[in-house]
């Protein structure tokens, strides 16, 4: 990774592990909840990933592991990984509150084969994650590093294009604030999060746009084998202000609905 990338991340690192303990008590991700039973992960990649149960499973950029937990109590052998101290803290203290087994490790995602995990059934990595990673080469073979063979890879994210539209203030309509091919970082200014509106004192973020092209590329380049991809009218989460929730719990826009591809998985397998 460049140097210049390497700050970038240093500013976002300062700027995540200020938001962990605003994450956490953050009403959107309903902790209280979560520990009554809640399962944190979305319908389709529950599906499309399929039974994990018995199976070991790498969630690369976890947080403070609310997903990994809920993988954990669909039976899978969960190891959760994140670059912020502050979230893996938060992920071990949830894990003994909600009685989970669950080993959390710090590591910047880049130094992860220094960790020496070993090999997974899967790898997991999902909602918001690779829009902070600058090198996806690199990623795609991180992941096959960590898949036994035959194992899986499973993506559930925004798509590049839904990255392309304005989303903070009174925004009402779809309007483009930046370019699909954009090569360099995108730095962004924020008093809070896409979870609290609380003022930070670590306001800058990095960001990087990954075309569909570049994402199934790195998979490709690293040697894994697609078994599927997939791209909804719909998010996980409320992107836009002008959003409307269906009874499943997904984000629909509320003009011109269906008209662009707003999320999308990959299911890929490491050769045998």
């Amino acid at each position: 990774m460049r140097a210049t990338d390497r700050r970038r991340q240093t500013v976002n690192l300062a700027k995540w592990d200020e938001s962990v303990p605003l994450h956490v008590a953050s009403p959107s991700y309903d902790v209280p909840g979560f520990l009554k039973g809640r399962n944190t992960l979305e319908e389709v990649e529950v599906r499309e990933l399929g039974p994990v149960r018995g199976k070991s499973l790498l969630h690369l950029q976890c947080h403070f592991g609310m997903d990994t937990l809920s993988w954990a109590r669909l039976g899978a052998q969960v190891t959760g990984v994140d670059f912020s101290p502050a979230a893996v803290r938060q992920a071990r203290q949830l894990a003994r509150r909600a009685g989970l087994p669950a080993r959390f490790v710090r590591s910047n995602l880049y130094d992860v084969p220094a960790k020496k995990l070993g090999t997974f059934d899967v790898v997991y990595t999902a909602k918001g994650a690779i829009c902070w990673l600058p090198d996806l080469t690199a990623w795609g073979r991180i992941i096959r590093q960590h898949l036994r063979p035959g194992g899986v890879f499973y993506f559930l994210e925004d798509t590049a294009i839904s990255d392309l539209f304005e989303n903070e203030g009174p925004v009402e309509d779809l309007r483009f604030v930046h370019s699909y091919f954009r090569r360099d970082a995108i730095r962004e200014e924020f008093d809070g999060t896409y979870a609290t509106d609380r003022k930070m004192r670590h306001r800058v973020s990095y960001s990087w746009i990954h075309p569909t092209s570049e994402v199934l590329g790195a998979l490709l380049d690293a040697g894994l084998l697609l078994e599927a991809v997939h791209e909804f009218p719909f998010s996980y989460w409320r992107k836009f202000p002008f959003m409307r929730q269906d009874t499943r719990g997904y984000w629909h826009l509320t003009r011109d609905d269906g008209r662009i591809p707003l999320m999308w998985s990959i299911r890929a397998r490491a050769p045998m």
